[in-house]
Formats: C-alpha cells, sequence, structure tokens
C-alpha cells in the first residue's frame, strides 16, 4: 500500500459505494488522507435535549427507546429512525439517512453517546445522520466522571466527522483512515513532500503525525496543528508552481523599456487633471519591470474608479516609443486583451482620443469590428478596414498597439515585436488564454520557419526581427479588489501593485439600504425620477433573470430582470423614459446593442442581472437600484456600484433587502458605510470566506487553504520558502519535494 494505490484495490467495495466513492471524487489512499474532516464530534461536552435548537452542533447521552429502518412513500429513500431518551425523560428522534444497517448495530435499551446536527421538520427538532459509541454509564454532569476514570473513553472523546454522500458515511471514512494508519508497512515508506529544515523552522509537524492528528486527533490542539501544516503545505506548492513558472519565464530575457524623465512629463500633460499618488506609484513600480532584464509579470489591482486604464496607457506609450533589442527602426508593439467587444472598443476610443497627436497606429480587433487609428484621409479619425489588412499591418510592425477581445488569440495573428501584453479584468480570461497571447513571439517564429505565415509583399518591408525567443512583459488588471493574503496565494507568479485611491473630482456613492415595502419603494423611485429628469440614467440589478415556476419555488420572491422590467415601464415615474434589458441568455450581438443604446442615452433605465458587473464607463448613469441585495456577496455589490462612479455628479445606489435574517441585513450595513473595496473584500474574507471573493472557488485550492488565506504569516512563509527554492531551481535538490511536485502538476489546475 502507497499513497497512489487505488481505493478498490485496497479495500472492497460494492458497486455502490464505488459510486459514492466517485462522487466524493476519491480514489486513491492519498485522496482519503487528504479528505479533511468538516468537523470534530467532542464527546467530553455535554448538551442537554431541552437546550437544543436548529442548526445546533451537539453531544448527547441517551439510551435508545425504540428503531426501525424503513423507505419513504414518494423517493423510496432509506431511513433508520429512533428515538433517543435521556435520563431526566427529554426525548428526541434521531434520523439516518440511506443506512439502514443502523437498526441492526443499535438496539433498543442501548445506551449510546450521539454526536450530530440538529435538524427541524413538520414533526420536530430530530437530530440528523449522528455518529454514536456505545457506553456503559450515562455520566450525571457535563463534566461527568466518566472521562476522568475511563481512559480509553477519555482517548474516544474526540472524532472527526466528514462529509458524506450516498453509500460512503463519514463512519466508512473513519474506519477506512483508521485502517490505512495502522498499516505500519505504509508508515515507513510515507515520504514527507516538505524538506525537514523548513517544518523545524515553523514547527510543523510531519507527514505521519499530521494524518494521525487530522484524522484521529486526542485533542483539539493536534487537529489545529495538522490543519496548520496542510494548509502550509498546499499554499507552499502553489507557490512552487507559480515560482517555477515565473523562473523559467525570467531566462527567456525582455526587451528594456527604459523611459525617459521627458518622456512621461509629456505623457502626463496629455491630461487636464493630475495624476493621482497611487497611479503615479504604478507607473514606478511598471518602470522597474521595464528595465530589470527579466520579462514583467504584474497584477495591477485597483479599486473600481481608480483609473486603471491610464496607467496601462502610460504602460504602452513607454513601450512603443522604445525601438526592438538590435535595431534603429521600428518600435515595439502592445496587445491589449479586453473581455467584451464593447469595452474594448471603449478602450480603443480612449487610446485614440489621448494619443492622437503623437503619431501611433492603433488597431481594434473583435469579432465584428475591425478599425484603424488614424485614416489615411483624417488624421484624427478611425477607419474600417479588412481584417486581413489590419493583421497584415500588425504583422509587419505597422500597428503599435492592437485592443481587442479574445480575437487577439486568434491562429492567426502575430505580431513583429510584441513588447507588452495587458490583459484587463484577468480573472474573465482562464491561464491558457493569458498564455497564449504571452506565446504570440514563439508562435510566430515557428510558423515564419515552416513557411506557414509570410510577410505582405505590399508592405514596406523593414527586416525581420530576430527577438522572437523574447517574452513581452505581462501586465494584468483587475477591478475585483483581492485582499493581500489572498492575492499572494493565487497570483504566485505576479508581483502585486494596488490601487486604492480614486481620482480627484470623483464623488462616493451615496448607499442606502431598505427593507423592500411599498413605501420605501415609492420614495427610492421618487428620488429616481429626480436625477432622471435632471438627465441622468439609471441601471436596476436584479438577481435572475426570469421568474421561477411557482410550483417549484413558491417560497422564494425574488425579484427578476424581466418581470421588473414590465413593472418600471408601467410605473407612472418613469412613464417618459425608454427601458433596456440586459441578461446572459441574450446573444452577445444583442448584448452589445443594448449596451451602445444605453451609452448613447436612447435608454435611460437599463434592467440587468449580474452580467453588467463588468462593464463600459458611462459617466450619464448615476443611479443604481439594486433588487434582492442579500443574494449577492460583498464584492460583487461593490463592483455594482462602481457602474455609477465614473464622473464628477453625485452617484446614488439604492439596495433592497428581501430578508429578515440578521447576519444578511448586518452585512448590508457594512455595504452601506464602507465605500472602501480592498476594506470590503477584508471583511469578506474574515466572514465569508475567500470563495465568496472570488465568486466561484478557484480550481485545486481546499477549502482549508482557503481558510489558511486569513493568516497573513502563514500565506508570507510559505511564499518565502518557495521563493528561496524556486531561486536557481534549488527545489531539483528535493528528491520527495520533486516527486510531489509532479503528481500536483498531473492533478490539479491552477488560475
Amino acid at each position: 500500500m502507497n499513497l497512489e494505490s487505488s481505493l478498490e484495490k485496497e479495500f472492497r467495495l460494492t458497486p455502490n459505494q464505488k459510486l459514492g466513492l466517485k462522487k466524493l471524487k476519491l480514489e486513491t489512499i492519498s485522496d482519503l488522507l487528504y479528505y479533511f474532516p468538516v468537523r470534530y464530534g467532542d464527546f467530553s461536552k455535554l448538551s442537554y435535549i431541552r437546550e437544543l435548537k436548529k442548526g445546533d452542533s451537539v453531544n448527547i447521552y441517551a439510551t435508545v427507546k425504540n428503531i426501525k429502518a424503513r423507505k419513504t412513500f414518494k423517493t423510496r429513500l432509506t431511513m433508520t429512525e429512533a428515538t433517543l431518551e435521556e435520563t431526566s425523560g427529554d426525548k428526541i428522534k434521531a434520523i439516518w439517512f440511506s443506512q439502514p444497517y443502523i437498526s441492526k448495530m443499535l438496539s433498543e435499551g442501548t445506551t449510546a453517546r450521539f454526536s450530530g446536527i440538529i435538524a427541524e421538520n413538520p414533526s420536530g427538532l430530530y437530530i440528523t445522520n449522528p455518529e454514536f459509541g456505545e457506553v456503559s454509564e450515562i455520566p450525571l454532569e457535563k463534566t461527568g466522571s466518566l472521562f476522568e476514570e475511563n481512559s480509553k473513553e477519555s482517548e474516544l472523546a474526540i472524532f472527526a466527522v466528514y462529509r458524506e454522500t450516498k453509500f460512503i458515511t463519514s463512519k466508512w471514512i473513519h474506519h477506512k483512515i483508521k485502517k490505512i494508519l495502522s498499516n505500519k508497512e505504509f508508515l515507513e515508506n510515507l515520504k514527507d513532500p516538505i524538506p525537514e529544515k523548513i517544518l523545524k523552522k515553523y514547527n510543523l509537524p510531519s507527514l505521519k503525525n499530521s494524518f494521525f492528528y487530522l484524522h484521529l486527533p486526542k485533542k483539539h490542539t493536534q487537529s489545529e496543528g495538522a490543519k496548520k501544516r496542510f494548509a502550509f503545505e498546499e499554499i507552499f506548492f502553489i507557490q512552487l508552481v507559480k515560482g517555477i513558472e515565473k523562473e523559467k519565464y525570467a531566462k527567456s530575457g525582455a526587451f528594456i523599456i527604459d523611459v525617459e524623465k521627458e518622456q512621461q512629463k509629456k505623457f502626463e500633460k496629455f491630461f487636464p487633471f493630475e495624476l493621482t499618488n497611487k497611479q503615479k506609484e504604478s507607473i514606478e513600480d511598471i518602470k522597474k519591470d521595464f528595465i530589470s532584464g527579466e520579462p514583467g509579470s504584474r497584477l495591477l489591482e485597483g479599486d473600481v474608479g481608480s483609473g486603471k486604464t491610464l496607467v496601462a496607457m502610460a504602460a504602452s506609450y513607454f513601450t512603443v516609443k522604445t525601438k526592438p533589442k538590435n535595431q534603429s527602426f521600428g518600435s515595439l508593439q502592445v496587445a491589449y486583451m479586453a473581455p467584451t467587444a464593447i469595452l474594448a472598443t471603449q478602450i480603443f476610443n480612449e487610446f485614440k482620443s489621448t494619443l492622437k497627436d503623437e503619431n501611433i497606429s492603433i488597431g481594434l480587433l473583435t469579432s465584428k469590428n475591425v478599425q484603424k487609428f488614424p485614416s489615411k484621409i483624417k488624421n484624427n479619425e478611425s477607419t474600417k478596414i479588412s481584417k486581413k489588412k489590419l493583421l497584415d499591418w500588425v504583422l509587419n510592425g505597422e500597428i503599435k498597439i492592437l485592443i481587442g477581445t479574445h480575437s487577439l488569440i486568434s491562429k492567426n495573428v502575430f505580431f513583429e515585436n510584441l513588447g507588452l501584453v495587458i490583459i484587463d479584468e484577468q480573472h474573465r480570461f482562464g491561464k491558457n488564454q493569458r498564455a497564449a497571447l504571452r506565446a504570440k513571439p514563439n508562435d510566430k517564429k515557428e510558423k515564419m520557419i515552416s513557411g506557414e505565415i509570410t510577410k505582405s509583399k505590399k508592405l514596406p518591408k523593414k527586416g525581420l526581427a530576430e527577438n522572437e525567443d523574447i517574452l513581452p512583459h505581462l501586465l494584468s488588471m483587475t477591478a475585483t479588489p483581492i485582499p493581500r493574503t489572498l492575492a499572494l496565494s493565487i497570483y504566485g507568479d505576479l508581483d502585486l501593485t494596488i490601487m486604492d485611491e480614486l481620482p480627484k473630482g470623483r464623488k462616493k456613492v451615496q448607499t442606502d439600504v431598505f427593507i423592500d415595502n411599498e413605501t420605501e419603494r415609492e420614495s427610492v423611485y421618487k428620488k429616481a425620477k429626480e436625477k432622471l429628469d435632471e438627465g441622468r440614467q439609471m441601471y436596476i440589478i436584479c438577481p435572475r433573470i426570469s421568474d421561477p415556476d411557482p410550483d417549484k419555488e413558491r417560497t422564494l420572491n425574488i425579484k427578476s430582470a424581466e418581470s421588473t422590467k414590465k413593472e418600471i415601464e408601467k410605473n407612472i415615474n418613469f412613464k417618459d423614459y425608454k427601458v433596456g434589458l440586459l441578461h446572459s441568455k441574450l446573444g452577445p450581438e444583442k448584448k452589445d446593442n443594448v449596451m451602445q443604446d444605453f451609452l448613447e442615452n436612447k435608454i435611460q433605465i437599463l434592467v440587468s442581472t449580474s452580467v453588467i458587473e463588468v462593464g463600459v464607463s458611462i459617466k450619464n448613469a448615476t443611479v443604481m437600484i439594486i433588487e434582492g441585495a442579500e443574494r449577492f456577496g460583498l464584492s460583487q455589490l461593490h463592483q455594482f456600484r462602481g457602474r455609477i462612479s465614473r464622473s464628477s455628479f453625485t452617484p446614488y445606489c439604492f439596495a433592497f433587502a428581501n430578508t429578515k435574517n440578521e447576519d444578511s441585513l448586518k452585512r448590508l450595513n457594512v455595504f452601506k458605510k464602507i465605500t472602501d473595496g480592498f476594506e470590503l473584500a477584508e471583511y469578506d474574507l474574515q466572514f465569508r470566506g475567500a470563495g465568496q471573493i472570488l465568486g466561484t472557488k478557484q480550481s485545486g485550492i481546499s477549502d482549508l487553504a482557503m481558510e489558511a488565506i486569513k493568516n497573513l504569516k502563514l500565506v508570507e512563509a510559505a511564499r518565502n520558502e518557495a521563493q528561496k527554492l524556486t531561486k536557481n531551481d534549488k527545489y531539483k535538490k528535493e528528491k520527495d519535494l520533486v516527486i510531489k511536485l509532479k503528481e500536483i502538476k498531473k492533478k490539479i489546475y491552477l488560475e
């Protein structure tokens, strides 16, 4: 038996158990040992039936009064039901789902300890799927003598509880792990992938001890120590994988872009306002990357409205003003990839407006829009051209800055001297998509050697660049505020720059939260009408596209975009205004048309789902109503709010909550009071977890590591140790670590 041995080979499994293990994604011994408990039961801490309430995690001592297994009428699901009675006479039901054998294990009159979660059905409270262990007597008090006198009982007081599925119970998992950890040969051959000196430095338990402490702890401090070790291990290996990628990039060399002071001053004069301190600091970080001799890999993380596009423009300007290595002609090029056509078009317009007097050719490439600036006829305008002509000019180096969507990574898009890749809203692109754009120079080299691509003979041939082995610098940008610990963990191959300062003149969003009722709604509608009458525009955000089937979801009273649009069109406050609808089921062209109409003020009220979260800058839209606000995370709510803080007009955000839940209302109150995105993200990290900030969990990162991300010291320690080992490939000297790295690369996809 070893970590890679299959469970099917080591244990006798029924066909149903195989199905259950497949559902839990448990195939090997390693999978099972790294299947962390969801919680720990503790029989040394007792509860009393009379004190129980729904949701409690409890431990009780009781006698089984009656027990039977049966099947439900509709679903034919097997249930085992028992009545448990304390010495006081208080009773509660216990229900085990899909475990008919329990009725044979527990007979009437058996005295046992039970641990589980209290649930409720129309018949009352019950304890669901409780773990149990027979005892000879019941302690009279919560700190009764039973545990003091019986050492064997004390050792079993703490036990791991695992997430279950049909045919695979927590008890089954517990017994199989116990069997694995009793195998002496397996334990003797178990290799620890973390070097011993690192374990000693941070006082972390060995892999063998950690498995015992995690699954079979004798006290809570052991399980906490094991969690710390496994969290460190996971973040450590994420950093190693990312660090190895970064070192690989560094060896390729980079274009050196040396920015002169006069050049930077000239760029800053393009704007009628002074750059913020954070914009200036961000530009300085990028300049350091440019002169390092290694390809820069930087994540620019800015709060909504902080002016990231200006920083990207500065980096682009400095790049195209630089000649390629060993050339006295031409210039470096920039590829700028945005997630949507309308956002790419907006960026293209901003670039051409700002750089109009600099004689810099700029291209736009989306699936349906191909443009070049400046036009040969009018220097201050762009013109539509054929895709073939644009790509010829990009390949020949005539187009200096190419802005577009996923179209930029098409197999027929190649550059002459690609010096900088910019990816806007980088979380909207997969790892492979981002890598494909950066790998364009090498792809071009291979295809030119094979003769698959040639430069157009119609274009002036200034010589073939000899820089295809040089990787371009990479600038990724995101408007989703992410706490430093989370950014360091997820984006270990990127250097981090944070922009948390708004440009001068921007007004803070006035946010109010209301419990949804007729009086409050009428008041908000009147306020919104006042702003519309002044010439402003409004967003209304809804949690779902259409109304649910009333027979299936009669308990959910959630506003949909489709029904809200109809209500708004009928409302007397908005009878003079055009209402539009935007959601994910509309085709790309239809979505672009709706947004273009809103941009041109042909639509004054846009009812939308969360697709508006990352969108264009519409300065005239300064009012927002959010329906069912309790159904969105704080970071998502903040992203919505960022859509209306693009001008010098005071923006107003009105959030309606359809809940009485205290935790939800507390969270919405935080949204109302805190306007800083990074502060909100820290709150989400502490109280809701990293998965809530990211929207969806990053593949390959466990709940345990997500929880550990709250611990900055642990993250930085894991990162520092990984960086030491990746420098000059030192990690290759650690045999067990290298084996683990190979396993990781096979199993998981790191975003």
